[in-house]
């Protein structure tokens, strides 16, 4: 039976592969709908660290889900994908293609599999957790876990803090693991047919040069004047997700003193670096991706041909 589900496009891969020039070019060649699937270009003001699109790129193609939140304000996955799901139903109801692009995987599977039942985020036991992480390291916090929630314990990496400090919370909080909530969920039926692609370099160390690369176009390009404007607000603090991301980290620790610039610069690659590292274990266990090195030939003739053969 053929599926007669719209299509939609997934456009993945880690941070400096070169995800928005694809997607800027697949919008103007095919019309695709952009919605961004990124978990920092979510806040307002938060530009040069994100590399967000510049304003004359997002004039050429409009990204949905960027500058939607306050950076006061959390965003959470599940409130990704009731956005995302919105968007997706009006670019097809016009008879677009939603092309989803960026590198926040987590978007990317609660988007696909759904949200479990969870409880919400609870600032004091959250806080607690953090205070926790501070005194004795983030392995202890691993171990916690290993011991009431063993299979949680295995996807999650000792150091994905935002990860681990969830599952704990939620543990916490409910008196139940977060793998019971999971198994309890009932599978559905995504309601687009998905292409999914994975761009990025096929040489690692290739990868690592253009992090290095752009980490210092964005401290030439007026990065810590970022940060100090956002920290002048006085409203902000290291604390918030925002101002956890990579990049912003960094640079609001070496705002407050620690280390000088070259130490800033090391921290700030290495945190990409690892982030890349992450992004690319998530896309190597993503079930049909379609893998394009982004500094082939021409990977742009590679993706539209993927395209072509999709039927999008």
């Amino acid at each position: 039976m053929p599926d007669t589900r719209p299509p939609a496009i997934l456009l993945m891969g880690p941070t400096a592969a070169g995800k928005t020039d694809l997607a800027i070019a697949l919008h103007e060649r095919l019309g695709c709908e952009l919605i961004s699937v990124d978990a920092t270009m979510v806040y307002r003001g938060l530009d040069i660290g994100s590399a967000k699109p510049s304003p004359d790129e997002l004039a050429r193609a409009p990204h949905r889900l960027i500058d939607i939140r306050d950076p006061t304000e959390p965003y959470s996955a599940a409130e990704f994908r009731a956005d995302a799901l919105d968007e997706m139903r009006q670019i097809s109801a016009a008879g677009g293609v939603p092309l989803l692009v960026g590198g926040t995987m987590m978007y990317y599977k609660r988007l696909l599999q759904g949200v479990a039942n969870l409880p919400g985020s609870d600032p004091a036991v959250r806080a607690e957790l953090e205070a926790e992480a501070e005194a004795r390291g983030l392995a202890a916090l691993h171990e916690a876990l290993a011991r009431v929630d063993p299979a949680s314990a295995a996807r999650i990496h000792p150091n994905d803090p935002q990860r681990l400090m969830r599952a704990l919370e939620v543990h916490r909080l409910s008196g139940r693991t977060l793998s019971e909530l999971w198994a309890e969920q009932r599978p559905e039926t995504f309601p687009w047919r998905t292409l999914s692609i994975g761009l990025a370099p096929a040489n690692r160390a290739v990868l690592h040069e253009r992090i290095a690369r752009r980490f210092d176009a964005m401290l030439a390009g007026g990065f810590l004047d970022e940060v100090e404007s956002l920290r002048a607000r006085g409203d902000l603090s290291p604390d918030l997700p925002a101002m956890k991301s990579v990049g912003y980290r960094q640079a609001w620790a070496y705002l407050d003193g620690e280390g000088d610039l070259e130490a800033l610069r090391h921290r700030g690659i290495a945190a990409t670096r690892q982030l890349a590292k992450r992004q690319l274990t998530w896309m190597r266990s993503w079930e049909g991706l379609e893998w394009v090195d982004s500094l082939g030939p021409d990977p742009l003739v590679e993706v539209l041909k993927l395209v072509r053969d999709f039927g999008a």
